[in-house]
């Protein structure tokens, strides 16, 4: 459908690498934090056991733990002593951050270290900025050294999951040109993501430049050395470091210092960063970023999320109700916003919508989209914006925020750059609900190759394998509850904010759904959701609109005029039926055109009629009255204990006849 491509098009992109599955160490490799030099007695090395904590004078102090380590063996590279130069000196009008010799900053400009991420794992700092003293491959190179970045399923792939160095390079390095004088405080490294390979660095030197000519480097307040800082101990956990002292520069260079014996220093990396102001104006400042909508831009675990649905609810009472289609494993409620001019009520004739996220619990990106969209509707229908009204009178719209939130709890803990790609992807009995819908594919795959549908399998509305059935079948609380709202309300077009229900709902239910790849950043940090909704907004919003284009209508019964619940829907030449809702009404999207339509139902005659879409907007009136067949008025007036009217005795006379 050219309405549904052209809507899916309008979301932001996802550019992104090739999935592919986390891996843990499963080859006996050294515990977090250990090296060992290849000849020598076991060694002493330190690992982060958690964050730097911040003193009472500013500096950041390192809470390590010591473990003696008799395996697996580091190589460590014998570096040349750093011979530290004077940073050259951003010009400056003013008072501002000047750097000093060692390249800190002055006591009255130090800052905090909660700085945001510069952009390597979102994109926002493009290839052209990454560069890398050497690369084993092109699918090596740094454009590929993006925290969360994941490689290909194959050996030899063109992406893989790190930037690696080649095994001969004595001095590695990673750098990334920030485009203007940038604060930066922190440093997220992650090892190499790979089926084959097994590559990560644990340890590492931080430098800084304004011209990438003249470097400095973060040092050690206690010793003044450069600071050497604890890097992965497995290829997949986030590890933060805090510099001693954020600084001020363009560039930053990562130098790794060890790494696993027989690999090469690989990694991935995020770079926390501050924007700071240029008054001589020699950088050009990137354009503002943000949104003018007031809404609460911010991450919410469940219970800020609940209490932000609640004053939505309080907030426009009369286009909004808050339900519940069941409960997670953990027992959390999967809490569903509904919109609409009536909310509660199925209007006949009007299309039910739905907008799905949250299916894996640290894709926090879709969850918030949603919560911003109810507020959004809420205030401009407050406003009396004529689009939103519209959408509101003449659909009803359900939003489901979070349907993992035992997964987003897990991963609203970690927050938002060290929570990795996997931790909370899965709900709290390590099931992928991406995964857990029944396959209803290969059946109609095969029953189509044995020319079965649709005359004994039908291409439409397939029951649940028996398997999927049994009381031991491995189905999560979550999928079952999405299911039974499914059946329940007949719903028309759907979006899930990334999942694989897609394909369960178009061939189990009448729904039409799409998934939508929102970003590349799963978890994106808060400063970016302004952002994100403004790259998101209207695309939400036209998708919705998408349900106006085709057919709709209602299939009676012309004797007693009443709708004929489960009437089947058929055009000719398309594939895929609908049926109707309890009331009788129905929905088929579908592109301009002109359609032959059939509706049927046991005991009725069918009727076929010619269906024009236009590219106006609303669907295209598309009624059927059908008369029940002479069996069908036979039985249902014996049933009743009635007399047989003279017409149609005499025609099941004709029938009779006919057989004879």
């Amino acid at each position: 459908m050219w309405g549904l491509l052209l809507a899916l098009a309008a979301f932001a992109p996802a550019v992104g690498p090739a999935l592919g599955a986390p891996r843990n160490s499963v080859l006996g490799l050294a515990q977090p934090g250990t090296t060992k030099v290849p000849g020598s007695t076991p060694a002493l090395h330190s690992s982060p056991a958690q964050p730097p904590a911040e003193t009472a004078n500013g500096t950041s102090e390192q809470h390590v733990r010591i473990r003696v380590i008799k395996k697996k063996k580091v190589i460590m590279k014998k570096r040349k002593k750093l011979t530290l130069t004077r940073p050259t000196p951003l010009v400056t009008a003013g008072p501002l951050v000047t750097p000093t010799p060692a390249g800190t900053l002055d006591p009255a400009e130090k800052q905090e270290t909660g700085c945001p991420p510069l952009g390597l794992e979102s994109l926002r700092v493009s290839d052209s900025r990454l560069e890398a003293s050497s690369s084993q491959s092109f699918g090596l190179g740094p454009h590929r050294g993006r925290l969360n970045i994941q490689s290909g399923l194959e050996d030899g792939d063109l992406y893989d999951g790190a930037w690696c160095a080649e095994e001969q390079d004595a001095d590695p390095w990673f750098q990334v040109d920030a485009g203007h004088p940038t604060r930066f405080s922190g440093v997220i490294t992650q090892g190499r993501n790979s089926v084959w390979r097994y590559d990560w660095v644990t340890s590492y030197k931080v430098q800084f430049s304004n011209d990438s000519r003249t470097w400095w480097g973060s040092r050690n307040h206690s010793s003044g050395m450069d600071a050497v800082f604890p890097a992965n101990s497995d290829p997949e956990t986030p590890v933060l470091n805090l510099l001693p002292e954020p600084q001020v520069a363009r560039f930053i260079r990562l130098l790794p210092q060890t790494w696993l014996q027989g690999g090469a220093p690989c990694l991935r990396a995020e770079i926390l960063a501050c924007p700071v102001s240029d008054p001589n104006d020699l950088f050009l400042e990137a354009p503002a970023s943000g949104s003018s909508d007031p809404l609460d831009f911010q991450h919410h675990n469940y219970k800020a999320m609940r209490k932000l649905m609640k004053q939505v609810q309080e907030q426009c009472p009369n286009i909004t109700r808050i339900y519940s289609i069941g409960k997670s494993y953990q027992g959390l409620k999967l809490y569903v916003m509904e919109m609409s001019d009536k909310p509660g009520e199925h209007e006949l004739g009007e299309p039910e919508v739905r907008y799905v996220a949250g299916m894996h619990g640290n894709e926090a990106l879709g969850r918030e989209l949603l919560l911003l969209l109810m507020q959004f509707l809420c205030h401009e229908f407050l406003r009396g914006n004529p689009r939103v009204t519209r959408l509101l009178s003449e659909m009803r719209i359900h939003l489901l925020p979070s349907m993992n939130p035992d997964g987003y709890e897990i991963a609203y803990h970690r927050g938002s750059e060290l929570v990795g790609w996997a931790e909370g992807r899965w709900n709290n009995q390590s099931i992928d609900l991406n995964h857990n819908f029944a396959d209803l594919n290969t059946p109609l795959w095969e029953a189509q190759d044995d020319g079965k549908v649709p005359h004994i399998v039908p291409n439409h509305h397939l029951p649940l394998p028996t398997y999927y059935t049994l009381p031991n079948a491995t189905v999560a609380p979550e999928t079952r509850a999405v299911i039974k709202w499914m059946k329940r309300i007949p719903f028309v077009l759907s979006a899930n904010l990334h999942g694989g229900m897609n394909d369960f709902s178009y061939l189990h239910t009448n729904c039409f759904e799409v998934t939508v790849e929102l970003s590349c950043d799963k978890f994106p940090h808060e400063n970016e959701l302004p952002q994100e909704w403004e790259n998101n907004k209207d695309a939400l919003l036209t998708y919705l609109e998408q349900v106006r284009m085709g057919i709709a209508g209602v299939v009676r019964d012309k004797d007693t005029e009443l709708g004929i619940a489960d009437a089947v829907i058929a055009v000719d030449g398309i594939n895929h039926d609908v049926t109707t809702a309890w009331g009788g009404d129905y929905w088929r999207l579908l592109t301009p055109g002109d359609y032959m339509v059939t509706a049927s139902a046991e005991g009725y005659h069918s009727v076929t009629r010619n269906c024009r879409v236009t590219f106006e907007e609303g669907p295209f009136p598309c009624n059927f009255v059908l008369t029940k067949t002479p069996k069908q008025r036979l039985r249902e007036l014996l049933a009743a204990g009635a007399k047989v009217p003279p017409d149609l005795r005499r025609r099941l006379e004709r029938l009779r006849g006919q057989k004879d």
